[in-house]
């Protein structure tokens, strides 16, 4: 982990070609239930939307947030034709910003990061909404199982901790001390599907590796990725919850996405 540079392309492409399916010749009012208050056409403007962003923010190296939507060419087209070519402009636009960029240093939420870092972010960012289309849509949600592995990692190792301001929302989630035991079954994932997430006074630390937790969350990555990120709840059947399950309900509670 991280998975390769040229996966998250592969990953860009896949999903985003998925949703452009999805969007053709649908019913744009659909309700995304995952998402509360979105439709379809908003789930699709929102991805291609971030596909421009991120690939605004590459292209120029900015060293600073760029507005979402100041973005160039960011809105939604009128015309139904054209909405599954820009999904597919806007997953181009990024793959081939961040090859040009190489490893050049990008803003990146905290801090500057090479600029591949927003492959892995996109990579993740289009299957989540991916899924939530096919969710609406009422189609079965698959992942590869080390994909949804290392958008867990991600997700528990950054995105999790960021909100507005200084402070880590995970602090609250758990009591001090307390731990999180996360552990993808998926085979071959070689002793990479296992994150243990501990509260320590004022900071939150996420180690991979097997450990005891106070409540641990055991299933497939690809499932485990839904319930952290609030798209199944914790009683689905193909996950277990083993502990104290309030602690996973704090812990959810407070890293909504």
């Amino acid at each position: 982990m991280p998975i390769s540079t040229e996966r998250c392309y592969d990953e860009i492409e896949a999903s985003t070609e998925t949703l452009a399916g999805l969007v053709d010749g649908a019913d744009l009012a659909t309700p995304v239930p995952t998402c509360p208050d979105w439709t379809l056409r908003q789930l699709a403007t929102h991805v291609g939307r971030a596909h421009r962003w991120a690939a605004q923010i590459v292209s120029t190296r900015s060293a600073e947030f760029i507005p979402f939507r100041q973005v160039p060419d960011g809105r939604f087209p009128d015309d139904p034709a054209q909405h599954a070519p820009w999904l597919r402009a806007g997953a181009a636009r990024i793959i081939g910003a961040v090859r040009e960029a190489d490893g050049d240093p990008v803003w990146a939420f905290t801090t500057l990061r090479p600029a591949s870092f927003w492959a892995r972010r996109m990579a993740h960012e289009t299957a989540v909404h991916r899924a939530d289309a096919e969710i609406a849509v009422g189609r079965e949600v698959e992942f590869e199982p080390d994909l949804a592995a290392d958008a867990i990692d991600e997700w528990l190792g950054l995105m999790s901790g960021l909100a507005p301001g200084d402070e880590d929302p995970r602090v609250d989630a758990l009591p001090d001390g307390a731990v999180l035991h996360v552990h993808a079954t998926d085979e071959g994932l070689n002793g990479a599907g296992e994150w243990l997430v501990r509260r320590e006074g004022s900071q939150v630390t996420v180690q991979p590796g097997h450990g005891k937790g106070d409540v641990a969350l055991r299933g497939p990555a690809g499932r485990l990725l839904l319930v952290l990120l609030r798209r199944v709840p914790p009683d689905d059947p193909q996950v277990q919850v083993l502990g104290d399950p309030a602690l996973l309900t704090s812990w959810l509670a407070a890293t909504p996405f």
